[in-house]
């Protein structure tokens, strides 16, 4: 095939003196006539792409393919305008018109933008980043700069006459081909990125759209209109026509028609895409929701097992406190009966000293158990003198000092989210207690503008977070951080051997709280 091109390119000279002016009227006038048909077509073909393009090229999930599409589709729409101009002039010629309807200017326009469009549209799926992108868009108006500069050259090299071919062709040479290669190379890219996401199928169509616009751009508009600007009074349409015996633009026409229905093919990707992230979101809320309900489940069963264990220990301190302070008193009561009717009085007002110290005793541990189960000053008085009052109470029982501070203009909050708080913090001073061998531990209540904060902080040996060597110690973080977590909030704990631990936690104001048991004090763990 090449050496037989390579002949006839040979012998196209002799080609054209022997062809007497007769034939070449003859061969043009066969095609003459069917040109309009093929330039229907080849606009049609891109300004049905530009439209298809402008209505769903904003579906992409890719911002840089979004962006490119935008001149793709301005492109289509502008070219397709100009093919069906071009229909227009040649059958004004038909019916024998010998000034053009629409001025040679607006169809020089039209045909210039259209091809910076395209070289757009390449430039911007070169670009892989914002600033690329930015960059690239230095190619087509540098194209641009350099089309404008050679318009004005030749208008004072070239007759009036010609200046109108002579623009059509230079727009051909320094605009089209390099647009029509900018957006052959940018779509491989695309389909490079395509694979990538696995969309094989829909890089197949965008490889074809490349493959279709390198021919389209580069060997297309190679072959320009006669005229004196060369290379074009030598490699032209008519030279293409001697030789493949067919006009260019059916050429042209049917790599539009092919470029067309693969750029339209692959923007089926954007749907596939789309349906592929819903069905993605849909696999994340099911196994949210499966996780959810797993935790709501473990949660009831541990609200259960702790409300047990804690009925088993109200039972158990009623038994060995309460219990055991009624039987004496009763004891006492009975023994105390015998020695009314004896006149040993000193003995008498013992034992009624005895009784009166075993009630208050009893009374004392009656409150304790009360305030365990729901403290009176967190409904009362609030969270802030609730942690007070639990802080100095703390103290009286065991040897570690306790200060507690607040920070923020107190604000009313969900009675959840306060009676949380104090759960948490008697949680954290639990463990404080059990496990830090601290002396001193501080308890923070902060009101910010949008949430409510708790730090708990103490200056005990620490432990590795990824290693308990308690065997209770992590269900009462555990259940620190589901308490925080069902209101919408955030637990962290920071900690590290023979550094203190500092449990720290927030709660948004407007977080709407779910009901959570509350009936039974901290793990104590």
């Amino acid at each position: 095939m090449r050496q037989t091109l390579t002949a006839r390119r040979c012998l196209l000279p002799d080609m054209r003196e022997s062809l007497t002016a007769l034939q070449l009227e003859s061969l043009a006038d066969m095609h003459f006539h069917y040109i309009i048909v093929v330039y229907f077509f080849y606009g049609l073909a891109f300004f049905s792409m530009g439209l298809v393009v402008a209505i769903e090229g904003g579906r992409s999930p890719d911002p840089r393919l979004k962006r490119a599409l935008r001149p793709l589709a301005i492109f289509g729409l502008l070219h397709g305008t100009h093919e069906w101009i071009e229909m227009f002039i040649h059958m004004e010629e038909v019916m024998g018109h010998t000034e053009p309807v629409i001025p040679e200017a607006i169809r020089l326009g039209l045909l210039a933008f259209s091809f910076l469009s395209l070289a757009a549209f390449g430039s911007y799926l070169l670009a892989k980043t914002e600033g690329a992108q930015r960059v690239v868009m230095l190619i087509p108006l540098g194209l641009e700069a350099v089309w404008v500069f050679g318009l004005a050259i030749f208008r004072g090299q070239f007759p009036a006459a010609d200046i109108w071919t002579i623009a059509d062709v230079w727009s051909r040479y320094t605009l089209a081909i390099p647009a029509g290669a900018l957006a052959a190379i940018g779509l491989v890219v695309q389909q490079r990125a395509f694979r990538r996401a696995g969309l094989v199928r829909f890089g197949n169509d965008a490889l074809w759209a490349a493959v279709a616009f390198g021919w389209y751009g580069v060997i297309g508009q190679l072959f320009t209109r006669p005229s004196a600007l060369p290379p074009s009074d030598l490699v032209n349409s008519e030279l293409f026509l001697v030789i493949f015996g067919f006009p260019i633009q059916l050429l042209r026409a049917g790599m539009a028609v092919i470029a067309s229905i693969f750029i339209v093919r692959f923007l089926r990707s954007f749907q596939v895409e789309i349906d592929r992230q819903i069905a993605t979101l849909q696999a994340a809320r099911i196994r949210d929701a499966e996780q959810r309900e797993s935790l709501r489940g473990e949660l009831i069963k541990r609200v259960m097992t702790a409300q047990e264990s804690e009925r088993q220990r109200i039972a158990r301190e009623l038994h060995d406190e309460t219990g055991q302070a009624l039987t004496a008193i009763g004891m006492g009561l009975r023994g105390l009966s015998g020695l009314i009717r004896t006149p040993n009085s000193e003995r008498v007002n013992q034992i009624l000293r005895q009784l009166e110290n075993l009630t208050a005793h009893a009374l004392d541990e009656l409150q304790r158990l009360i305030a365990d189960l729901r403290p009176s000053h967190l409904d009362d008085l609030g969270l802030p003198s609730a942690l007070r009052w639990y802080a100095h109470d703390l103290e009286g029982r065991t040897n570690l000092n306790i200060h507690v501070h607040i920070e923020g203009e107190e604000r009313e909050v969900d009675p959840a989210i306060k009676t949380s708080l104090f759960r948490i913090v008697q949680e954290a001073l639990t463990n404080v207690v059990k496990h830090a061998e601290a002396s001193t531990a501080w308890a923070n209540l902060v009101y910010t503008t949008d949430a409510i904060r708790i730090l708990v902080k103490d200056d005990g040996q620490g432990f590795d977070p990824n290693v308990s060597n308690y065997g209770r110690i992590s269900w009462g973080l555990k259940n620190m951080e589901e308490r925080a977590t069902l209101l919408g909030g955030k637990f962290e704990i920071h900690t590290g051997r023979g550094k203190g631990t500092t449990v720290e936690v927030t709660i948004p104001y407007q977080q709407q709280a779910q009901e959570i048991d509350d009936d039974y004090p901290p793990s104590a763990s």
